[in-house]
C-alpha cells in the first residue's frame, strides 16, 4: 500500500491511497465466505459453494464490493497512522479506481487536529473578586436556616403573604379539564413563586373554603406552554412561625450550643464557598487569557456538529425536563433567536479551542493521570449526576467513556499548571494564593470539563 497526504487547510487533509490487489486477498476470502453463508445454490451444500459459481450466479462485482467495504477501514487506518495524523470524526471516502486483479485506489478527506504552538504563558495576569464575608451575608445565611425550621399553625382568617395554604387545583384548556390538570391537597407558600403565575393574587384574601379562578400559562404537563383557566380552592390557611434567634435555635438547627458559634460557623462556610468561587473565577479568566495567546483554527464540520449537539441537549434534555420550549426559554431569557444562535456558536468555538489547547498542553507538559486522580474525578462526577459512584463507574465503563474521563482530568491538570504560573490578584490588589490543592483541582476540573465536545465522540467513531 502507498499513501500520500495533501493539506487542504490547517484542519483538513486529503489522503490518496493505492492498494495492490494482492493485499485484498484476505478481504476477498472473507467476502466469499460471508456470501457462502447467505445464499443457497442447488447441488452444493451451504457454505461449500465454489468461488467460480458465486461469481457466475451473483456476479464478481458483488464480491468485490463486499471485499472493498471490509478492507477500506483497515487501509484508511494504516494510511492515517503512517502519516501520523490525528483525525476528527468520520472521513469522506471516494473510490477513484477499482481494477479487478490489479489495484484499488481511493481518497479520504478528513478533519484533523490543527498543529498548535503554545507560547510562554508565565506572564498571564488576571483579577478576581476578593473574598469578603459581611455581617449581612452571615445574617442572610442564618435567616435561611431559620426558614427551614419554621412551623405552621392553622388560622381562621383570610390568607396573607407568607401564609401556607392547602389548595385544590383544576386546570381547563379550551373549556376541557385536562387529564393531568387536577391536583388536591397541594401545600403552597404565598409569595414563593413555586407554582403558577397569578396564583398569589388569586388566593390572597381567601379563607378556608374560598374559591377563585384565574388564567395562567401552564409550566408542565400535557399542555405545557398553553393558556389555562385554573380554579383554585383553599381548604386551609396556616400561619408560618419562625423560631426565635437564640441559643435554643442554635442547638435545634446545628451541633452548636450558642447562636454566636452558629454564626461563626456560617461565616467560615461562606468564606470557603467564596474561596471556591474565586478559584473557579481564576481558572476561567486564566483560560480566557491563554486562549487569546494561541491561534486555534476550528474545523467547520466539527463546529457544526458541536453547535447541533449543544442545541439538542438544551432543547431535548434541559428544557424538556422543565416543560419549556426553546421559544419560551428565549422569551424568559429576553433573547432573540439570532442572539441565541450567536451565543451558542461562540460557546461552541470556545469549547473546541479549549480542548485543543489543553490537550496540546497535556502533551507538551507530559502530564499523566494516575488511578487515584481518576477515582477522585469519578466520585465528583457521580455526585453531580445524582448516581452512586458504583453506578456511575459501571455506566462509564459500559458506554466506553473511560478515555473521556481521563481526558477531563488531564485537561484539568493542564489548566491548573497554567494557573500556577499566572499572577492572580483580587479587586483589593492582593495576590491570591490558590494553594488549596483539592479546591484548585475541583475548580480546574469544572473549568476544563466544558472542553469535552462532540469531537471526543468523533474520535471514538473514527478509531472504531
Amino acid at each position: 500500500m502507498k499513501s500520500a497526504v495533501e493539506t487542504l487547510n490547517p484542519t483538513r487533509v486529503r489522503l490518496t491511497v493505492e492498494v495492490p490487489f494482492e493485499e485484498l486477498k484476505d478481504s476477498l476470502d472473507a467476502a466469499y465466505k460471508k456470501i457462502n453463508q447467505q445464499v443457497t445454490v442447488k447441488g452444493f451444500r451451504k457454505g461449500k459453494i465454489p468461488a467460480r459459481v458465486i461469481d457466475q450466479r451473483f456476479g464478481r462485482g458483488a464480491v468485490l464490493e463486499e471485499a472493498v467495504n471490509d478492507a477500506l477501514p483497515k487501509f484508511y487506518t494504516d494510511a492515517v497512522n503512517e502519516a501520523e495524523l490525528n483525525p476528527l470524526g468520520q472521513p469522506e471516502v471516494d473510490i477513484t479506481e477499482l481494477k479487478d486483479g490489479e489495484t484499488l485506489n481511493f481518497t479520504a478527506e478528513v478533519d484533523i487536529r490543527p498543529t498548535l504552538e503554545i507560547p510562554d504563558y508565565s506572564g498571564i495576569e488576571v483579577e478576581v473578586d476578593a473574598v469578603e464575608v459581611t455581617d449581612e451575608d452571615v445574617e442572610k445565611s442564618v435567616e435561611q436556616l431559620r426558614e427551614r425550621f419554621a412551623s405552621t399553625s392553622p388560622v381562621e382568617r383570610a390568607a396573607e403573604d407568607g401564609d401556607v395554604v392547602t389548595i385544590d387545583l383544576e386546570a381547563k384548556v379550551e373549556g376541557e379539564v385536562l387529564e393531568d390538570g387536577i391536583a388536591n391537597g397541594v401545600s403552597y407558600t404565598i409569595g414563593s413563586g413555586e407554582l403558577l403565575d397569578g396564583i398569589d393574587d388569586a388566593v390572597k384574601g381567601l379563607e378556608a373554603g374560598g374559591e377563585a379562578t384565574f388564567t395562567s400559562e401552564l409550566k408542565g404537563g400535557s399542555a405545557a406552554g398553553k393558556e389555562a383557566e385554573v380554579t383554585v380552592k383553599v381548604t386551609q390557611v396556616a400561619k408560618r412561625e419562625l423560631p426565635e434567634l437564640d441559643d435554643d435555635f442554635a442547638q435545634l438547627a446545628s451541633e452548636f450550643d450558642t447562636l454566636e458559634e452558629l454564626k461563626a460557623d456560617s461565616r467560615k462556610r461562606l468564606a470557603n464557598m467564596k474561596q471556591y468561587d474565586q478559584a473557579t473565577q481564576a481558572q476561567e479568566r486564566v483560560l480566557d487569557k491563554l486562549l487569546e495567546l494561541v491561534e486555534v483554527p476550528v474545523p467547520e464540520k466539527l463546529l457544526e456538529d458541536e453547535i447541533n449537539t449543544r442545541k439538542h441537549n438544551l432543547e431535548h434534555h434541559q428544557l424538556g425536563q422543565m416543560g419549556l420550549t426553546l421559544d419560551k426559554y428565549l422569551e424568559i431569557q429576553g433573547k432573540t433567536a439570532e442572539e441565541f444562535e450567536t451565543e451558542t456558536r461562540e460557546a461552541a468555538i470556545k469549547g473546541i479551542k479549549t480542548q485543543f489547547v489543553l490537550d496540546e498542553l497535556v502533551k507538551q507538559e507530559k502530564l499523566n493521570v494516575n488511578q487515584d486522580e481518576l477515582t477522585e474525578h469519578l466520585m465528583r462526577r457521580a455526585a453531580s449526576s445524582g448516581m452512586s459512584p458504583d453506578q456511575f463507574a459501571q455506566a462509564v465503563v459500559e458506554q466506553g467513556q473511560v478515555p473521556l474521563l481521563v481526558g477531563e482530568v488531564a485537561r484539568g491538570k493542564a489548566l491548573a499548571a497554567v494557573v500556577e504560573k499566572a499572577t492572580v490578584k483580587d479587586t483589593n490588589g492582593e495576590i491570591v494564593d490558590l494553594d488549596d490543592e483539592e479546591e484548585e483541582t475541583e475548580a480546574a476540573d469544572a473549568s476544563a470539563e466544558g472542553a469535552e465536545t462532540s469531537e471526543d465522540k468523533g474520535e471514538e467513531k473514527a478509531e472504531g
